[in-house]
């Protein structure tokens, strides 16, 4: 690229630790599917930091497959989906959750954070049975869309309601290494392993090549899961190729330190932006900044870096979506703040 890109947390490759750990087992021969010895190892150093050997852990190659392969797997044909409008099933997956026969109950929300009386409310107004999809499901990320993480006590309530309600909570981590490693966060890994019945962890936006783990915290729903994952394409013959990147981002806390990182630039674009006399539309906590620029300075930024424009602001300001990741340059993010 001519421009430097602040689009996404994915326009790199991998992280070098990881692509010379796949350099140096390349020529190991291992069991395939994933039985192999490094996904085995990536498993257990996972566990550890769950503080439970009850959570199951499955290794696929993206995030929509992930929520694809959950979802249609724990849901009967009836039962629906409670999901922020702005939720990444909703909003960027093509309607997969749709196409595998389950609505979606979607709940506008500016930050992006579900919470317990929203879903009491979806549930009140989607109660006609059995006229009206049955709701089962609340989706949530960590972080959110707008890049606003969830605290301890707002996952504990969310937690509750779901059990009181018999509902299944899932939690899309594409980018938990962000949430995580937030200056705010209060959250740890084991919490998720209590307070969810689902998670996932983001691999690709935290220094993998590619790969997600799906964290199964209640055994009965793991049942006959890996047949779910065949069934969807996304049981890979050469399973290592995520063991071993998932053993990397676990085995030296790398997915904290790469996450921390990113934040850290985002922190200092945050700031430069606030300084400069711009406003932000939503609070900077992890890696995404989504400031409000007048459409000339857009203009003018866009001949030297890429971005998203996230939507319009008013008829002279728009939005944008700025990524950081844990490979993006500082010299790039001071070149910026500069042009600013």
């Amino acid at each position: 690229m001519t421009k430097y890109s602040f689009m996404d947390d994915y326009s790199e490759g991998c992280h070098p630790a990881i692509l010379e750990r796949l350099a140096q087992t390349n020529l190991s021969q291992q069991t395939a599917y994933g039985d192999d010895d490094y996904s085995d190892e990536a498993r257990e150093l996972i566990q550890r930091r769950l503080g439970s050997h009850k959570s199951t852990i499955y290794f696929v190659g993206g995030g929509t497959q992930a929520n694809i392969i959950v979802i249609s797997s724990l849901l009967k044909s009836h039962e629906a989906v409670i999901a922020v409008g702005s939720g990444h099933i909703a909003t960027h997956e093509t309607g997969a959750i749709e196409a595998t026969g389950h609505k979606i109950i979607t709940v506008i929300k500016k930050d992006g954070k579900l919470t317990s009386a929203d879903v009491e409310q979806a549930l009140a107004e989607n109660a006609h049975f059995p006229h009206m999809a049955k709701p089962r499901l609340v989706y949530i990320s960590n972080a959110t869309e707008t890049g606003r993480i969830y605290t301890k006590a707002e996952l504990a309530a969310l937690s509750k309601t779901c059990r009181d309600n018999n509902l299944i909570f899932f939690l899309d981590g594409a980018r938990l290494g962000a949430a995580l490693a937030s200056h705010i966060n209060d959250v740890k890994l084991g919490d998720l392993a209590k307070l969810t019945d689902v998670f996932w962890i983001g691999g690709t936006k935290a220094g993998a090549l590619i790969g997600e783990a799906i964290v199964i915290n209640k055994p009965e729903l793991a049942e006959d899961f890996r047949f779910h994952i065949k069934q969807r394409g996304a049981l890979l013959a050469k399973g290592r190729l995520l063991g071993i990147q998932f053993q990397v981002l676990f085995g030296d806390a790398l997915f904290f330190t790469a996450s921390r990182s990113a934040n850290g630039l985002a922190a200092k674009l945050s700031k430069a932006i606030l300084k400069a006399g711009y406003e932000l539309d939503s609070e900077t906590e992890t890696n995404q900044i989504f400031p409000i620029l007048p459409n000339p300075l857009i203009e003018k930024l866009e001949s030297d870096f890429k971005f998203y424009n996230w939507q319009a602001y008013d008829k002279d300001r728009t939005v944008l979506r700025l990524v950081t990741s844990w490979a993006t340059d500082e010299a790039a993010v001071d070149r910026f703040i500069a042009q600013l």
